[in-house]
């Protein structure tokens, strides 16, 4: 750790390799990824032209399964390639153009495959399932095919679904005119700071205000300037949301569900209990949420506190963290999941799975890419400070999770959905978090460490579950045919901050119209809920691991390798409740609300 000045873009050149992601473990030069792409151009064909043979038996769909498993494995390395590549420099066109080849490649792939479902549908399941039993070959593949089966009640004759196709642009125009709305022709306005200094308060420079600017009264400013763009156009903002909500209503209704949220479940076989819980259950454990706001309302000395006093840090810590000094601690964190899972985090830290440093043109951000039969890759843009050292533990947990589930499973089930997809990386920084916290030598690093534990809980998991909230509400009017202005929409943000934050933090004018800045509303509505649960189930996870009798923590730690292994190999709420997580339970929910009301008491101990 050091108190110098973090790394800024570079060159790329600049770079050691030591601290560059290695792509020659997918294709040594474009010459080999050419030939590759040929290949699958050239085996797409071959899938396009099974058409009409399922029927025929067992082989033939065994067949179309293990040819669209061996395209499947060919096209993750075809298409990561070029897209790792391209996110090294955003400015090579060269590299963009071949992206793109592979982008319209893989849409290709989708209209070769687009008959294999309604063709495996006129052959009756009971017959299917004769087929399964008298061939192991086929069986690998039961759990994908009844799945195909149970997704049938919802799946409209071929005119109807062709039907329903026409509407797939238009469905889309909400949400692109929102990105167009939000970004393009949104104007934020120049700001100045009491420090002289003028700022244009776009998002990023917001946040950065927000979380350096320790005068409230900027701070005040930058929220007014930065949702007040959002506030001249909010009767446009509130008309594209009731679009999105009526689209919603739409498919749901034309596929036979009774309510959206039912439609947007039904794919991963996620009962309607999940999402009642979550919310009813986070309601009633708002209280250590609110403990922390009072506590930071009078850490801060605050007459009045509000959300754009949320990110100021308690403390000044201008600590510096390089990133061959964290190593060491990130995997000596995750000890309790034992010395193979440590080891495979230091073959990704020692072969180059990593591009750490930012670079010009790079992509911005962190994530792990699961590159199927090579190994997973991480993007990050290191700059020293602690949210890097959290995101690369947090990176780690989904390439651990993407290891083990390449390794256990077939490529059928290789991937994982989303609803466990948070679980591992979320458990990586509750390990760090600990860790670090025994090791922490001064009062103003534990309460750094803290806040930090702590702010990722309201960020991921309350302020998640107020978003889930506020969007079902939302859903519920149109599916009652009630109105949905901004008068109205205000009205629900409004009822369920207070109903989260009481009197704990102030209310300004704009804080209802927040809403209008949250894109997953407008691009993938009923998404939020899953950042919740998989936090849920982290500290339900994390409390077995690290609580109890050294038996029943080597139990808790086998249910949970097992659950990385898993893949999707079954639907997401049986693997997890194998793992002895019960979503459907709102003893689950309280172990987020047990695990913050313990990290506020800490927090309480040393402001």
């Amino acid at each position: 750790m050091s108190t110098a000045a973090p790394p800024g873009p570079r060159n790329r050149a600049e770079i050691d390799d030591a601290h560059k992601w290695d792509l020659t473990d997918i294709y040594t030069d474009w010459e080999s990824w050419d030939g590759a792409r040929g290949e699958l151009e050239k085996r797409i064909g071959e899938y396009a032209a099974l058409k009409g043979t399922l029927s025929a038996g067992p082989d033939r769909l065994i067949a179309a399964y293990q040819l669209n498993d061996s395209l499947g494995q060919l096209a993750y390395k075809v298409y990561f390639f070029p897209s790792l590549k391209y996110d090294e420099d955003h400015r090579d066109n060269q590299v963009n153009a071949r992206r793109q080849q592979v982008q319209a490649l893989m849409a290709r792939w989708q209209e070769a495959t687009s008959w294999f479902s309604p063709e495996l549908l006129t052959i009756p399941v009971a017959t299917v399932r004769e087929w399964m039993a008298s061939s192991g070959e086929l069986a690998v593949y039961r759990f994908a095919i009844e799945e195909v089966y149970r997704l049938q009640e919802h799946v409209l004759d071929e005119a109807g679904e062709r039907l329903l196709s026409y509407s797939t642009r238009l469905s889309g125009a909400p949400n692109e005119a929102y990105q167009s709305l939000s970004t393009a022709d949104a104007r934020f306005p120049e700001v100045t700071l009491s420090t002289g200094a003028t700022v244009t308060m776009s998002y990023s420079q917001y946040r950065a205000v927000l979380a350096t600017n320790r005068n409230q009264g900027d701070r005040r400013k930058a929220f007014l300037a930065h949702y007040g763009t959002y506030n001249n156009s909010l009767n446009t903002y509130s008309t594209l949301y009731h679009g999105v909500c009526q689209r919603d209503w739409f498919h749901a209704r034309a596929r036979g569900y009774t309510t959206t949220i039912d439609a947007a479940l039904h794919g991963n076989a996620i009962p309607r209990s999940v999402v009642d819980t979550l919310i009813a259950a986070t309601r009633a454990g708002v209280e250590p949420l609110r403990r922390y706001h009072r506590l930071r309302r009078r850490a801060l000395k605050l007459d009045h506190y509000y959300p754009y006093d949320f990110s100021i840090p308690i403390v000044e810590w201008d600590q510096r963290y390089k990133y061959t000094d964290v190593l060491t601690p990130i995997v000596d964190a995750v000890a309790p999941l034992g010395a193979e899972y440590q080891s495979r985090m230091w073959r990704g830290f020692r072969e180059r799975w990593i591009d750490v440093y930012e670079n010009d043109g790079k992509r911005s951000g962190a994530y792990s890419a699961p590159v199927y039969g090579v190994h997973p890759y991480m993007l990050l843009n290191w700059a020293d400070t602690l949210d890097d050292v959290f995101t690369l533990a947090h990176e780690m947990g989904h390439s651990m999770h993407t290891m083990l589930s390449h390794e256990r499973q077939p490529f059928v089930y290789s991937d994982y959905t989303i609803f466990v997809a948070e679980v591992p990386s979320t458990l990586s920084e509750a390990l760090l978090l600990e860790h670090w916290l025994e090791r922490a030598t001064s009062r103003d690093e534990r309460i750094v460490l803290l806040q930090h534990a702590i702010d990722n809980i309201t960020a991921t998991f309350y302020t998640q579950v107020l978003f889930a909230d506020f969007e079902l509400a939302a859903h519920e009017r149109v599916e009652g045919d009630a109105p949905i202005t901004a008068d109205v929409l205000n009205h629900l943000y409004k009822e369920r901050f207070e109903a989260y934050y009481g009197d704990s933090v102030d209310m300004e004018e704009l804080t209802p119209i927040t809403w209008a800045r949250i894109p997953h509303f407008f691009n993938m509505p009923y998404y939020v809920y899953q950042y919740a649960t998989c936090f849920a189930s982290a500290a339900k996870i994390a409390r077995e691991i690290m609580e109890g009798a050294e038996s029943s923590r080597r139990a808790a730690v086998t249910r949970y390798l097992d659950l990385l292994g898993s893949g999707g190999s079954d639907h997401p709420m049986t693997l997890l409740k194998r793992a002895g997580v019960d979503l459907s339970q709102p003893e689950t929910v309280r172990a987020v609300v047990d695990q913050l009301d313990g990290l506020v008491s800490r927090l309480e101990e040393l402001v």
